[in-house]
């Protein structure tokens, strides 16, 4: 599906199912004024067009026993794009690591981490993050509380 073909009823269906991904297409196909067949058609091709990436339930931290967030600052060496991938291989592959980006400025990855305590968090420190090769700095800042961690994305520039 091109970007030139995506309308208002695609960009409702985008912001309903940010919300409430577990909406049955029924009640979706209401909501947008189609029919259910029209609807899940207009569902599916969003998904594979990319713009919907999965669903997914959204878990509470603090229920789930990961009460504390912590965003990891890293700096590397060995700047190239083979290096930079195998510490994304790595990083992504860490269980508590929950979002990880290339960034500019000081750092060269930011981290967000979930952990139980500061004891979780100090052995995911220095047994997983600093175990990674060319990884030759962390600084870690930590949550105190959480005022927003999810989307909706906005939906108004999808075309």
């Amino acid at each position: 599906m091109p970007e030139e073909e995506f309308d208002k009823i695609d960009r409702t269906i985008l912001t309903i199912l940010q919300r409430e991904g577990r909406i049955a297409n029924v009640e979706l196909a209401e909501r947008v004024s189609l029919s259910p067949s029209s609807c899940l058609r207009r569902t599916r091709a969003l998904e594979a067009a990319g713009l919907i990436s999965g669903y997914r339930a959204e878990l509470d931290r603090t229920r789930a026993g990961l009460g504390m967030t912590v965003f990891i600052s890293l700096r590397v060496d060995q700047h190239s794009r083979r290096t930079s991938r195998a510490i994304e291989d790595a990083l992504t592959a860490i269980p508590a690591v929950i979002a990880c980006h290339v960034v500019s400025g000081d750092a060269d990855f930011l981290v967000e981490a979930v952990v139980p305590d500061f004891a979780a968090y100090e052995s995911m420190l220095l047994d997983q993050v600093l175990a990674v090769d060319a990884v030759t700095d962390a600084r870690s800042t930590f949550a105190i509380r959480t005022v927003l961690s999810r989307g909706p994305l906005p939906v108004d520039r999808v075309r």
